[in-house]
């Protein structure tokens, strides 16, 4: 006959460690990942979002312009979904309105803080 209990071979008694302890704390470390997920990676993807919108509202023709693709160009016509930019003179492209990405680089000098 062996010497010791079977028990010992069952692992940790219920109420331990993987046992059935207090749900709350089992689920703790899942909210603290959420709102980190949310605060470092949610929320200012939220805020560029927004402040992009804003700044496709604000569009207007003459602006120079720079597309995602790199494309710079002045622009001639706005509709809801389609931007028309002068890319040269007398050559026009249609580009989807969310594919702005910025103004052109005269504009963005021009905002530019001067080094002192």
């Amino acid at each position: 006959m062996l010497g010791t209990s079977i028990a010992f071979a069952m692992g940790t008694p219920p109420g331990g460690p993987g046992g059935a302890g207090n749900p709350i704390l089992s689920l703790l470390p899942l909210v603290i990942i959420f709102f980190i997920f949310y605060f470092l990676l949610i929320r200012p993807q939220q805020k560029k979002a927004r402040e992009h919108k804003k700044f496709l509202d604000a569009l207007e023709k003459g602006q120079e312009v720079m597309t995602a693709g790199g494309i710079i160009g002045k622009i001639t016509g706005l509709t809801d979904k389609v931007i028309t930019l002068e890319v040269a003179d007398n050559i026009k492209i249609k580009v989807s309105r969310a594919h702005i990405s910025g103004f052109g680089p005269a504009k963005t000098e021009a905002t530019k803080p001067e080094k002192e």
